[in-house]
């Protein structure tokens, strides 16, 4: 990400009047197994020295040295929907669920929300929404780094309750391994049913 235009949408917001800008955005849409995480976050510092980018363009080790590093220059709420939640509501209506929980669960109220992508949130917060957002701004950036590293995290103890699908390889997307233990095993209790891998596989 560009240091001149990380920070665009920000400015663009400040200059709007506001101050306390969140960024917002979510890991774990796409998965078959496990569940959806959001992050909502608040930078009291721009300075990093790890590299902050949209999370899934660093490596484990990159994006782990820039969680540590955002943690301790922001506020953060996440919100976390079931594999079970899924199924019912569908995908969609549960990642917004989690950013506005995310959002409900900041210890900063925000003036500006910065919104990944073009969910609809039911908040009263002056937005908006910016596709590929996590590559063009560096709160949103920070958000997806913070929402991808909890939901690792949570897959990872899911790999340990359910080792024959090598959660902590794949974190549950579709992956060539995925499909194989899918198949060899059946899905176990965090798999997404409504997706249709899995119902194809059963």
């Amino acid at each position: 990400m560009r240091k001149k235009s990380k920070l665009l949408h920000e400015r663009r917001a400040n200059r709007l009047g506001h101050s306390a800008i969140a960024g917002v955005d979510e890991a774990g849409r796409g998965p078959l197994a496990g569940p959806v995480v959001a992050a909502a976050l608040l930078l009291r510092d721009t300075n990093f020295k790890a590299r902050i980018d949209d999370s899934k363009k660093l490596t484990p080790r990159a994006r782990l040295a820039a969680y540590r590093e955002i943690i301790k220059k922001s506020c953060f709420g996440i919100g976390i929907a079931s594999e079970k939640v899924i199924d019912r509501i569908n995908i969609y209506n549960a990642t917004r669920r989690v950013m506005e929980e995310a959002i409900e669960k900041l210890p900063v109220k925000p003036d500006y929300l910065l919104i990944d992508g073009r969910i609809r949130l039911n908040t009263p917060h002056k937005k908006c929404c910016i596709v590929g957002g996590d590559s063009k701004s560096l709160t949103v950036a920070c958000a997806s780094i913070v929402a991808k590293v909890t939901r690792d995290r949570i897959m990872e103890k899911y790999h340990r309750k359910y080792p024959k699908y090598n959660f902590a390889r794949h974190k549950g997307y579709g992956t060539k391994e995925h499909f194989a233990r899918i198949k060899a095993h059946g899905p176990c209790p965090i798999h997404r049913r409504s997706f249709s891998p899995v119902k194809n596989l059963v």
